[in-house]
């Protein structure tokens, strides 16, 4: 076997695992609730500019094909502070989210920086919810489930799974997104910080509204 075979062989193994992969993070800490008032949980990632990039863009996308046929109630929580930019990338997403048509119910979590804190700054707006679905590429959306098992495993009993796995979407870029998975997995990089959020605590930096109005102008529960 000639050399340039021996590496289109590699690039499909390596395709495929990741498309394993994560495939098998998305049926991964999830179940089948039976309630009809759904919340879905849009993670955000670094974003620099005025406009929300590709990937925030996309889970958006996945955020928004998530949602329930049968839901007696549907709405979506978009979360992440202003890490790599000045507008935070829960305001980012909300607003592509407009521009894809959506006018449902919107909460914006703005005021965390990682995960970890994605996940304890969301508890209070999701604890009567019944199901939950965290969406992000999926490797990132098993981590937040993780976390969220920690925190709360009465709220993690009503995970379902999200439509954020597609088979060939972001071919390339899924066996990064499972390399860096199972890096976090194996290391345990990402540790408790601080306290767990208690049932009925503060929910901060929490914006509500309805996505009809542009996220810049959605008024502060501060």
């Amino acid at each position: 076997m000639n050399v340039s075979r021996i590496l289109l062989l590699s690039g499909v193994v390596a395709l495929l695992w990741g498309e394993y992969e994560n495939w098998r993070s998305s049926h991964t800490l999830v179940g089948s609730p039976a309630g009809t008032e759904e919340v879905i949980v849009v993670l955000g990632c670094r974003n620099s500019g005025s406009k929300a990039n590709i990937l925030n863009r996309w889970r958006v996308r996945a955020g928004l094909r998530s949602r329930g046929r049968n839901m007696a109630g549907s709405r979506i929580v978009f979360c992440g502070g202003a890490v790599g930019g000045p507008i935070s990338e829960a305001e980012l997403m909300a607003e592509y989210a407009h521009t894809c048509g959506y006018r449902g119910p919107v909460v914006l979590e703005t005021g965390s920086r990682t995960t970890w804190e994605n996940i304890e700054a969301v508890i209070p707006l999701i604890e009567d919810a019944d199901p939950i679905k965290i969406v992000s590429n999926p490797m990132h959306a098993e981590q937040a489930r993780s976390y969220l098992v920690r925190m709360r495993p009465d709220l993690a009993v009503r995970l379902a799974r999200g439509a954020d796995y597609r088979f060939g979407e972001w071919m390339i870029a899924k066996p990064v997104f499972a390399v860096f998975g199972r890096r976090r997995r194996a290391t345990g990089r990402h540790r408790r910080k601080g306290p767990f959020a208690q049932p009925g605590g503060p929910a901060r930096g929490v914006r509500v509204g309805d996505v009809g109005r542009r996220a810049s102008v959605f008024p502060s529960s501060t």
